[in-house]
């Protein structure tokens, strides 16, 4: 049964990156074009930060989703998403809880284990790597 589990585990990390990757480019199109739309309202003018930030969702999230450059995606958004928590989160309070940064912090190390695990075998870094090997 040991082996079942360690044969899907490429598979099921790759499901994993998709779905962390999906999620987070709405944060990219939420911030950029304002959809989906915001509980908390929001819009406006968007800062130079945000709007890297933005930026860096969306594509980030592309990137994670179809696991393409894996890692490097993985590490430039792990420390986006430290930057986002000890710049405005960490400023309140220290607890996510108490400052409502709990996403910021699990998606900071979501992405440092994506940089550690890569995308799986169903990713298209796993296909090149395959292609160049033959």
């Amino acid at each position: 049964m040991n082996d079942f589990w360690t044969s899907w585990q490429p598979r099921i990390l790759s499901v994993f990156r998709f779905i962390i990757g999906f999620l987070f480019f709405w944060h990219g199109t939420q911030k950029l074009f304002g959809f989906p739309p915001s509980q908390q309202g929001g819009g406006g003018e968007l800062s130079t930060l945000m709007a890297v930030g933005g930026i860096l969702e969306l594509v980030g999230g592309v990137f994670i989703m179809l696991g393409i450059f894996t890692r490097w995606t993985a590490f430039i958004l792990c420390g986006l998403m430290a930057f986002a928590y000890w710049g405005w989160h960490g400023t309140s309070a220290f607890l996510p809880i108490v400052n409502r940064g709990e996403m910021a912090v699990l998606y900071c190390f979501v992405f440092l284990y994506l940089f550690f695990a890569g995308g799986g075998s169903w990713s298209f870094d796993n296909f090149f790597m395959k292609k160049s090997e033959e």
